[in-house]
């Protein structure tokens, strides 16, 4: 189906749920996996440390491989991506179930998986920003607590199943259930935008093809159109067009906080239960802290995603977002002194819910740095960027521990990575206002003239006398808006 804009609705609701599932059997089973932990520990006879590394290899994956998720799904189908990653995933669980040793884990849950959760994660998200554009921090916000409610609602089906069919057991199961990203992958309808209309053909009348090439394609018969595309010259075209937003100095910028704010927030997840026991806190008491975390998060990706879609806070989304992302770095900061269950309370609600408002946010921001068309190939590049802080982080944060015999260190620098990543994104804001103050200054001024370009752009010769930084500024300002 071909449209102007998105929908902001319809069909695109059936997009919301099937994204909705796809986080809940990649995110929320990745999640529980770590159930698995002490059966592991106990069938195998291997310490923590070797254990923890089947975790750390499924997420790294996951993300390490989104870009080939992006790839696929630009360039044979959002679909056949997503059906194909459900296949993998599923077929990780049903080998892992007859492993024989930790290493066949690392390869079967934690390489095959995580490349199968790669191949679904992305281009469904993606697929909700081609769907909504009013209403799309709120499309977002549900779509994403399925992580949240999946892990709610798995945790204790999955220790049930362990409990009634092993560990073994326990996986093949969830490698059946795992299937379902195969339904998901065809609810993917693709859709056609007015600012994808460009077709392979069309390229060719640009500049960047030599004229002799263009009248050599011109004789070519009108039915060889697969010629036609995939010319190399067509091709070296769209590939440089799909990844020209990694020369965008704000989406530099954007990548440079994601590396940050990744570091921060994943050694909470692993260490917090290990915290609160050492400060005196119950087995039972602790798990319930990791429950609140799971279920306000949930409440963070709705509430969050509805109020930043409300008129007066839509042009602020990325200060919405960089407000979260440090709320959470503050959290992290005040742990070290929460030393009850009463106080760790109301951490779990703050630290949950902030946490589930910067992860709907996360593709809103991609979105409005990048633009839709490239959106799918930009989360890629996002979610890739994770992969190395959550290999990374609790290993770092667990000899910190070791070293200093305390969680305060490790905490205080996840907290000030967080605080690092907000504030160098409103500070890359704030220069770019700035900027733009500037420039509607200097093209105000009389004497200013309005220039055509042959790109399209609208250039400014200025018969007063500029500095010549601010003639450069200028012209390198105008490029940057023509090539959006």
């Amino acid at each position: 189906a071909r449209h102007n804009g998105p929908p902001d609705g319809g069909w695109g609701w059936m997009i919301v749920a099937g994204c909705f599932l796809v986080t809940i059997c990649t995110r929320a089973v990745t999640r529980c996996i770590s159930i698995f932990f002490v059966e592991f520990q106990a069938y195998f006879g291997q310490d923590y440390a070797r254990t923890a590394w089947i975790h750390s290899i499924v997420d790294c994956a996951t993300m390490l491989c989104a870009p080939l998720g992006s790839l696929i799904s630009n360039h044979v189908s959002c679909q056949v991506g997503i059906m194909l990653g459900g296949l993998l995933a599923s077929a990780g669980l049903i080998l892992s179930s007859f492993a024989t040793s930790l290493e066949h884990l690392y390869l079967s849950l934690g390489v095959l998986t995580g490349l199968g959760f790669a191949l679904c994660y992305s281009p469904a998200i993606a697929m909700v920003g081609k769907y909504f554009n009013k209403r799309k921090a709120l499309a977002y916000g549900i779509a994403m607590s399925g992580s949240g409610i999946g892990t709610f609602i798995l945790a204790p089906v999955v220790q049930l199943l362990i409990e009634q069919f092993s560990w073994r057991g326990a996986l093949l199961i969830l490698g059946g259930f795992v299937l379902n990203l195969c339904v998901c992958g065809a609810l993917m309808r693709p859709i056609a935008l007015k600012e994808d209309r460009k077709t392979a053909p069309e390229f060719l009348e640009q500049d960047y093809v030599p004229k002799a090439q263009k009248r050599d394609l011109k004789r070519m018969s009108v039915c060889s159109p697969l010629i036609k595309a995939w010319s190399h010259d067509c091709l070296c075209y769209c590939s440089w067009k799909e990844y020209d937003f990694l020369l965008m100095p704000g989406f530099m910028v954007l990548a440079v906080s994601v590396l940050f704010m990744a570091y921060g927030c994943s050694p909470l997840f692993v260490y917090l239960v290990p915290y609160a026991l050492s400060v005196g806190v119950s087995h039972h008491q602790a798990a319930f802290l990791m429950s609140i975390l799971g279920v306000i998060d949930i409440i963070g990706n709705i509430t969050f995603g509805w109020l930043t879609d409300r008129r007066c806070l839509k042009k602020h989304r990325h200060f919405c977002y960089l407000f979260a992302v440090g709320m959470d770095g503050l959290c992290c900061l005040f742990l070290p002194v929460l030393q009850n269950f009463p106080l760790l309370v109301p951490f779990s609600f703050t630290f949950g819910y902030f946490d589930g408002a910067y992860v709907t946010l996360i593709p809103v921001v991609t979105a409005d740095v990048v633009g839709t068309s490239s959106l799918s190939s930009a989360l890629g590049v996002v979610y890739f960027l994770h992969a190395i802080p959550y290999l990374v982080s609790p290993p770092v944060a667990g000899w910190l521990v070791d070293t200093t015999g305390s969680y305060t260190a490790s905490f205080l620098l996840c907290g000030f990575s967080m605080i690092f990543s907000s504030t160098l994104l409103c500070f890359a804001r704030l220069a770019k206002k700035i900027k733009r103050t500037h420039l509607r200054s200097l093209t105000n001024e009389p004497g200013t003239k309005q220039h055509i370009w042959t790109n399209g752009a609208i250039a400014y010769s200025v018969t007063a006398e500029l500095d010549q930084k601010d003639v450069e500024f200028l012209a390198a300002d105008t490029n940057s808006y023509s090539n959006r």
